[in-house]
């Protein structure tokens, strides 16, 4: 029977990075190089920008403007030119605004990265993408978490000016994990809250 050892247990009292949590859809774009694929088959549909190809992403899914979700990869498609800067990887962000989620009174939408250690710099990231705000930057403080939220709360959100946002997204660095909290409805589940507003 193979060892399993017990998971290496992170100290809480370490940095963490409080954010606003969007209220959008879950978005992602992946870019490669076209020399990692073998077959070009698996690149025909695919957005080709130099030697470099790019995929659009939801939550659960690869999309393409004809299965699109909330028309991302119609965007990404449009801005494939400007978006092939973030580099080869994974790139995770909130697809969000007009006729998505709680639209945030916007009129158009907007796409903001969740990695604000490399994107936060205006000057680095592509001019297409935000980041999402951040709210506090530091040692772990129960205290600090209610203190955003009680901003939130009274300020409203600071992706734009809107006085209903969602809450806050915790990541603490030393576990390399993140934590939500909403400011409505967070000691029940996403499935029971969507079901209550159903009725």
């Amino acid at each position: 029977m193979e060892f399993k050892e017990f998971t290496k247990i992170a100290r809480l009292n370490r940095d963490i990075t409080v954010t606003e949590k969007i209220d959008g859809t879950n978005a992602s774009i992946l870019i490669i190089n076209k020399s990692l694929i073998i077959s070009e088959e698996l690149w025909i549909n695919e957005i080709i920008v130099g030697d470099f190809i790019i995929r659009a992403g939801s939550r659960t899914r690869w999309i393409q403007p004809e299965n699109d979700n909330h028309g991302f990869a119609k965007w990404v498609k449009t801005n494939a030119e400007e978006l092939v800067k973030l580099g080869e990887g994974r790139h995770f962000g909130e697809w969000y605004g007009q006729g998505i989620q709680r639209n945030y009174g916007l009129t158009e939408k907007r796409f903001a990265l969740f990695n604000t250690f490399k994107w936060s710099d205006d000057s680095v990231r592509p001019k297409c993408c935000g980041v999402v705000p951040v709210l506090y930057h530091g040692l772990f403080s129960q205290q600090v978490i209610l203190d955003c939220l009680e901003d939130l709360r009274k300020n409203g959100s600071k992706v734009c000016p809107y006085m209903n946002p969602e809450g806050i997204v915790v990541y603490h660095e030393a576990a390399k994990t993140y934590f939500k909290i909403t400011l409505v409805n967070d000691e029940k589940p996403k499935s029971q809250v969507e079901h209550e507003n159903r009725r």
